[in-house]
């Protein structure tokens, strides 16, 4: 019954009003390089810059971001007005490689690097990144993968080790990387891409 209060209907059913049949909002998804300084939270109000701003007018849909990125970290970012797929990436479950760019205030010991995939104890129990690296031999710039969807985890972790992120930026997440996109910018995704992030598809 359609006039029943509170009834579920899913995108394919026929649902009219006076005749006129109502579609549901196309399925949207879009991969931006988030710039620093930008909240993805849609709570806060007071936020000078939120990542919907850049979407702003340019997406007929309203979509949302796929999990948080701090203010200060860049890099890739999903948005999206699939539910189904943003529960899915999000879920805690999701143990699925993620990985980031971090620039420390000093160099990174060696006995440090090999305490992070050892594990380390953090307040919510104990945490380690899968790979580790420096990059272009500069100990103060680092590779590293983890699998952890768990708050802050990449800034926790170097926090709990005495060394603070000055620079943090994603590069891989959920098969999606920046490439060819600039601070700010975005894209919608191809249907291969759509296909894959359905599927899981992807490391």
């Amino acid at each position: 019954m359609a006039d029943q209060l509170g009834i579920k209907v899913k995108p394919e059913d026929d649902i009219r009003v006076n005749g006129e049949r109502i579609k549901g909002e196309p399925k949207t998804y879009i991969v931006m390089n988030k710039p620093r300084g930008f909240v993805t939270t849609m709570q806060d109000d007071h936020a000078e810059k939120s990542v919907m701003d850049l979407i702003a007018g340019q997406c007929e849909q309203r979509v949302y971001p796929v999990g948080r990125l701090d203010k200060s970290t860049m890099g890739v970012l999903l948005f999206t007005n699939d539910g189904d797929l943003t529960e899915k990436l999000t879920h805690p479950s999701y143990n699925r490689k993620k990985i980031y760019q971090a620039r420390l205030d000093k160099n990174l010991k060696k006995s440090d690097m090999d305490q992070l995939v050892q594990g380390v104890e953090l307040e919510d129990g104990p945490m380690h990144v899968d790979m580790i690296s420096y990059i272009d031999n500069d100990e103060k710039e680092i590779g590293l993968e983890i699998h952890s969807g768990k708050n802050r985890v990449v800034r926790r972790l170097f926090e709990a080790l005495g060394y603070k992120v000055k620079k943090l930026d994603r590069v891989y997440f959920a098969g999606m990387t920046k490439k060819n996109l600039k601070r700010g910018q975005w894209r919608f995704l191809s249907q291969e891409e759509i296909n894959m992030l359905k599927t899981g598809f992807y490391e």
